[in-house]
């Protein structure tokens, strides 16, 4: 019998806000432990919650981008549980009355298009952090309090790769959004996973088994791969799976049982009594949608569609807004946008990494610690948008060779200066003349007369030694096209 997986994602994003949820204390990583709080994120007697406005804009935000109802109430709730880095012994949350519910997100996976249908997108306050140590234990409290939005998928995910490919797209659009920064390392995403498996073509699900532990998307890919091999293995061997809690470890690659659960637990959710509704107005949401972007899957295929851009162009542009943006601006005023998007994908990309490096290389000198500067953008030019399409117009009337173009283009990139310039400067421009080229082709031709006498007897490939012996002696000017037009006129005369 055949097996296949049913899986489904809850995933745990910080939202991009400077104060916490419920107080003014900083939303921030990396201070030291229990610097970064207060009596109300503390949860002492007396204190009340006010909530974050940015928080609930971002929740509403995320649901446009999600392709989410909004319904017009939503609710707090108070989820009672007791664990040590719970300071109330209890997380205000939404249950029954969300902020978001019903949307759904689109990405791309082994050549189409897939849609997972979200749930819901829910508002609710992040926890404390525990540590362990050899006789102890020890809790951080500064991320206590810190919104966090939980996005709920319905189980429509079938394999460990098209999850990664879903949290991807997810990823993509919270930061590309302004939604969170999405940084794993910093605990600003975490993932639960919900996976049974059936026998392949029934519509009955399995015992559903929670795995939680996740920091990283390969961790949810890698603790999906060996769940659903364990669990086909158990049914294979006549054995009953029940529903339960594992957790992964990342060193053995292994689940391992936490807790059984025959029933979701009594949480004892009742409406928060110190917060009001959420009854979202119009001009919030007017708002609202001005801040909404171009989706990246929407943005991929318009490129494609209006430019005739490859795909994988398009996916470069799709990851990186800015690049998408400034190839965007000069799009239109080219005569190949497919040239243009060469040009910003391997030439401009590649001179931004290296600066970049350059710019981590120097600060870690002074500083081996500190963190690396953010990547350099479009806007970090020294040379104006111009001069990458006069760049690219002198290589296109065969003024400037495809070489001495790369030279030209490093020297923009170095100092700023206009492309005619520097042609003119270093006398770069291509040599076009036909009289000339006759010349240099002739002495080529009375130097090498082996070579010549190889390709009158069939050999190709020895008009190509020709036609770089003919470079070399322009010093890389000559117009390679007419130059081998001229050589081969010449060869079967």
């Amino acid at each position: 019998m055949k097996y296949e997986a049913v899986i489904g994602l809850e995933t745990h994003v910080q939202l991009k806000t400077r104060t916490k949820m419920w107080c003014a204390c900083p939303n921030q990583f990396g201070a030291p432990p229990n610097t970064l709080v207060c009596p109300v994120c503390l949860g002492l007697p007396g204190t009340l919650p006010v909530p974050n406005e940015e928080a609930i804009r971002l929740t509403l935000l995320t649901g446009m981008l999600l392709h989410c109802e909004l319904p017009p109430l939503a609710r707090f709730d108070r989820k009672s549980y007791f664990y040590p880095d719970m300071p109330k012994n209890y997380q205000i949350t939404q249950y029954d009355l969300p902020s978001t519910r019903n949307g759904y997100v689109e990405f791309e996976f082994e050549g189409k298009v897939h849609r997972v249908r979200i749930a819901r997108a829910h508002l609710e306050e992040d926890v404390g952090k525990s540590f362990h140590f050899e006789h102890h234990s020890g809790v951080d409290f500064n991320r206590a309090g810190v919104p966090l939005l939980e996005i709920v998928s319905e189980p429509d995910l079938r394999s460990a790769d098209m999850a990664w490919a879903y949290l991807t797209a997810l990823k993509e659009i919270l930061v590309q959004g302004g939604i969170s920064d999405c940084d794993m390392e910093k605990g600003m995403v975490r993932c639960d996973v919900n996976v049974s498996v059936r026998p392949r073509g029934s519509d009955r699900l399995g015992a559903k088994i929670e795995i939680k532990n996740m920091n990283s998307f390969s961790g949810v890919r890698r603790a999906l791969e060996y769940e659903i091999a364990r669990q086909i293995a158990v049914l294979k061997a006549g054995g009953t799976l029940v529903q339960s809690t594992r957790r992964w470890d990342e060193l053995t690659g292994t689940t391992e049982e936490m807790r059984t659960k025959e029933e979701a637990h009594d949480y004892r959710y009742f409406p928060d009594p110190d917060l009001l509704p959420i009854v979202p107005q119009p001009d919030w949401l007017e708002a609202l949608r001005a801040r909404c972007i171009e989706r990246p899957l929407e943005r991929k295929h318009r490129l494609m569609q209006q430019y005739g851009l490859p795909a994988q162009d398009a996916e470069v542009f799709k990851s990186d807004p800015a690049l998408a943006a400034y190839f965007e601006t000069l799009a239109p005023r080219v005569r190949n946008p497919k040239l243009l998007a060469n040009w910003i994908l391997n030439n401009l990309r590649a001179k931004l990494a290296e600066w970049h490096a350059e710019q981590t290389a120097a600060l870690r000198t002074e500083n081996p610690d500190a963190p690396p500067p953010p990547p350099p953008g479009p806007e970090s030019l020294r040379f104006p948008p111009e001069a990458l399409i006069e760049l690219i117009q002198l290589v296109e009337n065969q003024t400037l060779s495809s070489t001495a173009a790369q030279q030209v283009f490093a020297e923009m990139f170095a100092t700023g200066r206009r492309p005619a310039d520097i042609v003119r400067e270093k006398g770069l421009a291509q040599v076009s003349d036909a009289a000339q080229l006759e010349q240099l082709c002739d002495q080529v031709l009375a130097a090498h007369p082996g070579p010549a006498e190889d390709y009158r007897r069939g050999k190709t490939a020895a008009l190509n030694f020709l036609k770089g012996q003919v470079m070399k002696l322009s010093r890389g000017k000559a117009n390679p096209v007419l130059v081998g037009e001229i050589l081969e006129r010449k060869l079967r005369s």
